[in-house]
C-alpha cells in the first residue's frame, strides 16, 4: 500500500509541475552575458512558448520607473538576423492595465523597426505593455535584442533610449 501511495504522490508532483515548466519557457529568465546592463533590460513574456517557426504573442513591458517622460511614439528596433514577421493590425497598447487607442502602427521591414503611435500621449510614470499578436517566430532560434526608444510630444525629435528586451527563441 505504501508503494502505491508513494508512486501516486510522485506522479502527482510531476504532473502538477508540468504547467509551471511550460509557463516559464515564455519568460526572459536569467541573462548572464548579454552586453546589456541589468538596469537596461526590460521584461517581456511570450504567451505561446517562443518556439521556432511557430505563432506567438509578445508582451513587451516597460515599468513605470523607466517612463520618465510622456510618450507620443514607441520605436522598437530589432536585429537584421531576426526573420520573424509581425502583424501591425494586431498590436495593442496597455497603460496601467487599461487598453488605450492606437493611432497607427508602422512596420518597416527593410529598416527592422516597428513604430507604435498612441492616439494620445502616454503619461510619464505609467506602466506600459505593448502586445504584439500574430507574430510568426523566426525559423532560426537564438537571442534577439529588441531596443525600445521613445519620442516625447513637443520635444526635440530625438528618440530616447528606454531599454532592451532580450528575447530568446528556441
Amino acid at each position: 500500500m505504501r508503494r502505491v501511495v508513494s508512486t501516486l504522490a510522485i506522479a502527482g508532483c510531476l504532473v502538477a509541475g508540468l504547467p509551471i515548466v511550460a509557463f516559464s519557457q515564455g519568460l526572459p529568465g536569467l541573462t548572464l552575458f548579454s552586453g546589456v546592463k541589468s538596469e537596461n533590460q526590460l521584461n517581456y513574456r511570450l504567451d505561446f512558448g517562443g518556439n521556432t517557426n511557430s505563432w506567438d504573442r509578445y508582451r513587451m513591458r516597460i515599468e513605470r520607473k523607466r517612463m520618465k517622460v510622456a510618450v507620443a511614439q514607441f520605436s522598437i528596433d530589432y536585429p537584421d538576423y531576426y526573420k520573424g514577421t509581425f502583424d501591425p493590425k494586431s498590436v495593442e497598447l496597455m497603460v496601467n492595465d487599461k487598453k488605450v487607442a492606437i493611432q497607427e502602427v508602422k512596420w518597416e521591414k527593410e529598416n527592422y523597426v516597428i513604430e507604435v503611435f498612441p492616439k494620445d500621449p502616454v503619461p510619464a510614470g505609467s506602466n506600459v505593455e505593448l502586445i504584439f499578436s500574430n507574430v510568426k517566430n523566426p525559423s532560426n532560434g537564438g537571442m534577439f535584442y529588441f531596443n525600445c526608444r521613445v519620442l516625447s510630444p513637443g520635444d526635440v525629435p530625438l528618440l530616447r533610449d528606454i531599454g532592451t528586451w532580450i528575447v530568446t527563441i528556441s
